[in-house]
């Protein structure tokens, strides 16, 4: 296997710092800490090239909060210098992994996406009867770090580029406690072993792909499996009878021990198709796309609080349409004419 040396140069220039920093300032140009970056711009590229020419980069401390909706969750904000470099690590070694993962694993990866990975589910439904949905417990916060870099240090060759990278995941701040046991773990292994990533990194989402492709390989190489789909942790495969997608069930729970991940017994499942089947924000048919239930709920939610503010005057009407049209256009890839037009008709701005 080809390993890449001498990439640092190239994440440390100016030119790749600014382009990083174009990517980042996307849609928060307007947010202090951003704007500060960009009105000192050629200084703060310059200081943090210099930082990382000479090591003396550090990581600052992330911001953290809670959201409740689809599910409670922690989110993990770096400072923005920080993001910035993310984005500069990511525009160079991201390419070298992309070419190595396979067509279908759709997360945060140029022209994929949630809407390809529904389509491309809907295209196994129309051909297979059976489709077994799997799910990964807690797996950003299971992500093991010394596994993480090995898996990296295989198509990564250059000293300093894998010293940023430790050190961004070296100070990575606490995740959930997972305490999972596998083969040969003493009483303390969980505790010892350094694991989880900061949800809301674009490094985070990327080595979660990598972490991942081992995965699915297995399932592509070894399972020979024709219709598999994964966008991050949630990943389908498609079958004729269901006993055979039960033993593909424990053959990857087997492969995933190695990766010290754990399937949740109870939320993966073997469905007929024909009965639809919820995969990201949406129920799959064969021929058709419904929204996901809890999805309509939290948007009437919150078109119904925007409607108070907005009379009281706390937001502007363009916050409003910008919400609203965000949803009508997720909304929209589904089959979703009648419920848009009745949700939308229930309120006046």
């Amino acid at each position: 296997m080809k390993r890449f040396n001498h990439l640092y140069h190239q994440i440390c220039s100016f030119e790749n710092i600014l382009k990083a920093s174009k990517k980042a300032r996307l849609g928060k140009r307007l947010q202090d800490t951003v704007a500060g970056f960009e009105f000192n711009l050629e200084s703060e590229i310059t200081r943090l090239s210099h930082e990382l020419i000479t090591k003396s980069y550090r990581p600052g401390p992330y911001r953290e909060f809670h959201i409740v909706e689809p599910k409670k969750r922690m989110i993990s904000a770096a400072p923005y210098r920080d993001r910035v470099v993310h984005h500069a690590l990511c525009s160079i070694i991201e390419p070298i992994f992309d070419k190595t993962f396979i067509s279908d694993s759709y997360a945060n990866r140029i022209n994929k996406g949630t809407h390809k990975a529904v389509q491309r589910y809907q295209h196994f439904a129309r051909r297979y009867s059976y489709v077994l949905k799997c799910d990964i417990k807690k797996y950003f916060p299971s992500i093991d770090h010394d596994i993480l870099k090995s898996l990296i240090e295989r198509k990564i060759k250059c000293k300093d580029t894998l010293w940023l990278i430790s050190l961004i995941l070296d100070n990575s701040n606490t995740q959930e406690g997972v305490m999972d046991y596998y083969l040969g773990d003493t009483l303390f292994t969980p505790l010892e072993r350094r694991k989880g990533l900061p949800m809301g990194n674009l490094t985070s989402q990327f080595f979660a792909n990598i972490y991942l492709d081992k995965l699915d390989h297995f399932v592509k190489e070894n399972l020979r499996s024709k219709a598999y789909v994964r966008y991050v942790d949630d990943f389908v495969l498609f079958g004729v009878d269901k006993k055979g997608l039960w033993k593909n069930f424990k053959q990857i729970g087997t492969f995933l021990d190695s990766l010290r991940l754990t399937m949740h017994k109870k939320k993966s499942m073997v469905y007929p198709v024909k009965n639809g089947v919820g995969f990201l924000g949406h129920k799959v048919f064969p021929d058709y796309k419904l929204l996901n239930h809890g999805n309509v709920i939290r948007f009437r939610r919150k078109l119904k609080k925007m409607n108070k503010d907005y009379l009281q005057g706390n937001i502007p009407l363009e916050h409003v349409s910008r919400s609203i049209q965000g949803w009508v256009a997720h909304a929209s890839f589904s089959n979703t004419y009648r419920l848009r037009k009745k949700i939308l008709e229930g309120f006046v701005f």
